[in-house]
């Protein structure tokens, strides 16, 4: 069956942009695991989370919540990727380059759908049916 959040583009997007953050965080010194590395990875996954979290909202404007919370953590990603090629921690910087345009993309289009829940607050919000995921009386998922 799958989530709805799943099907969303701007989600897809984030999952792939915590693939390329996650591979920059690997090659960070051991000196930064408690620092950039962990704080890179968290923000990163945040985006992805709050994407997810969002889509089970009541409304379109809880949504773009949400949807704001996402871009916040991804501007922390960013952030963080200038301080990476500010302390030059990596040898290439094409993956920081990569994660860069990435990001861009995916603030775009996170900011048009929030723009879109807002602006049209009659769009029904990308959300979870929760009769869909019914457990009978064994506690046995029903479809």
């Amino acid at each position: 069956m799958g989530y709805k959040f799943e099907q969303l583009e701007v989600w897809q997007l984030a999952m792939e942009y915590t693939d390329l953050v996650y591979d920059i965080a690997e090659q960070l010194p051991s000196s930064e695991k408690y620092n950039l590395k962990s704080q890179i990875t968290r923000a990163a996954t945040s985006v992805a989370l709050n994407i997810a979290e969002g889509s089970t909202s009541q409304s379109s404007t809880e949504q773009a919540r949400f949807l704001g919370l996402a871009i916040r953590s991804l501007i922390e990603t960013v952030a963080c990727q200038h301080l990476i090629n500010r302390c030059q921690y990596l040898k290439d910087p094409e993956p920081l380059r990569n994660a860069y345009r990435a990001s861009e993309k995916l603030f775009a289009k996170l900011q048009a759908f929030r723009h879109a829940l807002i602006r049209n607050k009659s769009l029904p919000s990308v959300r979870e049916e929760t009769d869909l995921y019914l457990l009978d009386n064994d506690n046995v998922l029903k479809e």
